[in-house]
């Protein structure tokens, strides 16, 4: 198993294959950017197969696709069945905005993809059209029925949680979930870039509270996937709530994860700068032994926490770039 020099064990790939995306979210990707990585600098399918293939073999045992919007690199779903296939991957989960998703649920889920996270902030057209800088409510909405019908379970809701924005429409989301079956997921905005930097923060904690208490929530002892929520159930075992709160409780002492840019950049913490190149070493033809070790050298690299309250303005880069 790899292990950073802080003895945690990293076994969670995220990998981006795109810093593109179609919708505009506030909080991520300013509205007129254009600064988008070049095609000629993405990893390839074979060269993100060989990357992965490495981390499978050093004991990584999730990995997620994510982006941008990953649904906008062409034939994604066959890239998901080559890693899929890897010996040793036990976990192949996708987040997406959803609006490419009713044209990919089922090749995706065919494709060996075993989970979904799907981003979305309001329940409100007017809302989301605000969130996302256009009308993509009812595409979204396609998108998720699509995936369930296709037999994508469990769906997690990804909502960002943002004051005066959609705050006020959170036990709606609650509601909307345990009617559909699926899992809510609370974020917190994470100070990532102009546009992180100037969203409307809100802190989840007395959220949570007013939400046990209105659902009769308990902890729940199962976590559901890879990543930092932390969960609770109804008592029925029927709806769980995920909460993500990387400013007001942050997580960095259990962080198990690495991020994969597209164009081949290891980031070791979204809150800090610390990152390392391996697409120059795959295209002057490094072994699989040497790449195991380039590995090994970048998770010495890992910072030990982020610095998001204490430097809230310190990375520039946006959300899309790093890959979620």
């Amino acid at each position: 198993m790899l292990t950073d020099r802080f003895g945690r064990t990293i076994e969670y790939l995220r990998l981006s294959v795109t810093d593109r995306c179609d919708l505009r979210c506030t909080y991520c990707i300013p509205k007129g950017f254009k600064g988008f990585e070049e095609p000629e600098n993405w990893l390839t399918f074979d060269e993100i197969e060989r990357v992965v293939a490495a981390f499978v073999r050093l004991g990584t045992r999730r990995v997620r696709l994510t982006g941008g919007e990953p649904l906008l690199r062409r034939n994604l779903p066959q890239l998901a069945a080559r890693l899929s296939a890897l010996d040793g991957l036990n976990d192949l989960s996708l987040t997406t905005n959803a609006t490419q998703l009713a044209r990919h649920a089922d090749a995706l889920f065919q494709g060996g993809v075993n989970r979904l996270n799907i981003s979305l902030d309001s329940l409100k057209r007017e809302c989301m059209h605000e969130i996302t800088g256009r009308d993509s409510l009812p595409q979204i909405m396609d998108g998720l029925m699509a995936a369930k019908a296709a037999g994508f379970a469990p769906i997690k809701i990804n909502m960002v949680a943002m004051k005066d924005v959609n705050e006020s429409e959170i036990e709606n989301m609650v509601a909307f979930c345990i009617e559909q079956g699926f899992v809510l997921r609370l974020i917190e905005a994470m100070p990532m870039g102009e546009t992180g930097q100037s969203a409307h923060y809100l802190d989840l904690q007395p959220v949570l509270e007013k939400l046990r208490a209105t659902f009769d929530l308990v902890p729940q002892a199962e976590t559901l996937g890879g990543g930092p929520a932390r969960y609770w159930k109804t008592r029925d075992n029927a709806f769980s709530l995920g909460v993500i709160t990387p400013i007001s409780q942050h997580f960095c002492a259990t962080c198990n994860r690495l991020r994969l840019s597209v164009d081949g950049t290891l980031y070791m913490c979204l809150g800090q700068d610390e990152r390392f190149e391996l697409r120059p070493l795959l295209r002057a033809g490094i072994s699989d032994a040497g790449l195991e070790d380039a590995i090994r050298t970048a998770i010495e690299l890992k910072p030990e926490k982020h610095e998001f309250r204490e430097k809230p303005t310190k990375i520039v880069r946006f959300m899309s770039m790093t890959g979620g």
